[in-house]
């Protein structure tokens, strides 16, 4: 499966090579692109139709793809899909500590894209307002009690997804877990181009990588 990589705030797409390298050896194809200024300065809606030009430059127009985005390229990943008609092509999404309430965090850095960030910001109530546009596929949302980027933080605790916990020490670390790594994998492995996976609902109170409880 096709799978586009979306980094975060002050990152390239580098930061999520230990993914990359782990999805493409079990056969997928990755892109993760470098979407600039990584600080957003030009708001989040510019670098998610720097986004869309790239996915277009790279594969046809009628393949598909999963979207995975981590903390700020969550929202660019969503805004992709709510609001630049990504959602048609999307398989699956899958958010790594996504503020997609927004943080207390976004207060402290002079951003257009930073801003929008905030929690009750004009931009997450546009993308509070499509969100439905993502009900036609699978999302999880990994988060960290010990993340204090995202506060509160229930804000990476989407409500559409599936929440699944990754006890990584930092915000930043969660892209280094490899029990994430092969959790994602594993939620691939089980999706078919437009329909549902099978069930894993019980991995909602397991960390990724662990086997879940039966109910």
């Amino acid at each position: 499966m096709n799978v586009i990589l979306v980094h975060g705030f002050l990152n390239r797409g580098g930061i999520l090579r230990g993914l990359v390298a782990h999805l493409t050896a079990a056969g997928h194809t990755c892109f993760a692109p470098s979407l600039k200024p990584c600080d957003a300065r030009c708001g989040l809606p510019v670098l998610a139709e720097q986004l869309d030009r790239v996915i277009g430059a790279a594969l046809p127009k009628d393949s598909r793809f999963a979207i995975v985005g981590f903390s700020m390229g969550a929202l660019i990943g969503r805004y992709y899909m709510q609001e630049l008609g990504g959602h048609r092509r999307t398989d699956a999404f899958f958010s790594i500590g996504g503020p997609h309430a927004g943080t207390i965090s976004a207060y402290v850095y002079p951003s257009k894209g930073v801003y929008q960030m905030r929690p009750r910001s004009d931009f997450l109530a546009r993308l509070d307002s499509t969100a439905d546009r993502l009900s036609g596929f699978p999302i999880t949302c990994y988060w960290s009690p010990y993340d204090v980027m995202i506060r509160p933080q229930i804000s990476a605790k989407w409500s559409r997804g599936e929440q699944v916990r990754v006890p990584a020490f930092l915000h930043s670390l969660m892209v280094f877990d490899r029990r994430l790594y092969r959790d994602i994998e594993q939620r691939l492995s089980l999706i078919r181009p437009n329909q549902s996976p099978e069930p894993t609902s019980t991995a909602v109170t397991s960390p990724a990588g662990q086997k879940p409880r039966q109910p």
